[in-house]
């Protein structure tokens, strides 16, 4: 989930869990930078006591941190308080095993792609310009991970992580529910206005139309995401829902949902390094 750089609260605490290819197309971080950042991760986290972190490869079940918590209840018992995304995939596996390379080492021009084929068609530019930021904008073919973010406090859906807490409330139990996009030039693909539609479900707070048909959610135990954490352990738990296939959404929509949308989203997030050290893995059952 990233909150991939949302703010908990006054202090940084960014949420969880996309980066695409047309943000920072050309690498600057190199393999040694990347590797330097995990050893630093390693180093930071090492028996100071951080619970599992996330992204990861859901493909892979192992991991070895010993660190536990209860599992959140089910998204549909619990209020939906954020909707984000973050440019590429975060997590690795399914549908999105593409490495969109380095990146700039801040998390931009990383994470995964969508490792399927597309057509011309749905690869033809758009004129208007989607998500435009520092960072580029998005174009069709590029992948986002999505995260409907959810919590056992009693709240109204919001910006950032700090709508998933109340006064009464600021240690909820958190789960994300994730689902990989691969943005379109195609008017019949989803529509991203309805995929982020909000309405109330037995009395919870609910994103009534989180695809159904992109397989078996992959469900671990991790942590909030973003690339502030490529160096630092996330103190935050998580319960993790991550959908193994992608869906095609109409990227004109989301340029809609960008210029209005009650979360003040307005543009890509960047994507925390994966997380490959399995003493920060939990293990995944079955």
């Amino acid at each position: 989930m990233n909150f991939a750089n949302n703010h908990l609260i006054g202090t940084a605490a960014t949420l969880l869990i996309c980066s695409s290819a047309a943000i920072g197309a050309t690498d600057t971080a190199s393999d040694a930078d990347i590797k330097s950042q995990r050893a630093t991760l390693a180093a930071t986290t090492d028996e100071a006591g951080f619970g599992p972190q996330s992204p990861r490869d859901i493909d892979s079940r192992m991991g070895s941190n010993s660190r536990q918590f209860q599992d959140a209840p089910a998204f549909s018992a619990m209020n939906l308080c954020n909707i984000h995304f973050h440019e590429s995939a975060e997590h690795k596996g399914g549908e999105f095993t593409l490495s969109a390379g380095n990146g700039d080492g801040k998390g931009y021009g990383t994470g995964y792609l969508y490792s399927g084929d597309l057509t011309d068609a749905e690869l033809t530019a758009i004129d208007e310009k989607i998500g435009s930021g520092e960072h580029g904008e998005l174009v069709p073919g590029d992948t986002i991970e999505v995260h409907y973010v959810h919590t056992t406090a009693q709240v109204t859906p919001g910006p950032t992580l700090g709508a998933c807490l109340s006064d009464a409330i600021n240690n909820p139990q958190l789960r994300v529910e994730t689902q990989i996009y691969v943005l379109v030039n195609d008017d019949s693909a989803h529509d991203f206005m309805q995929l982020t539609e909000i309405g109330q479900v037995d009395g919870f707070y609910q994103a009534v139309n989180i695809p159904s048909d992109t397989g078996t959610p992959i469900q671990y135990a991790g942590s909030t995401t973003g690339p502030g954490y490529n160096e630092a352990g996330s103190p935050f738990q998580v319960s993790w829902s991550v959908r193994p296939q992608v869906a095609k959404v109409n990227i004109k929509t989301v340029g809609e949902w960008l210029n209005n949308n009650v979360f003040d989203e307005d543009h890509a997030h960047g994507v925390r390094n994966l997380v490959v050290n399995p003493d920060l893995l939990s293990k995944i059952d079955g």
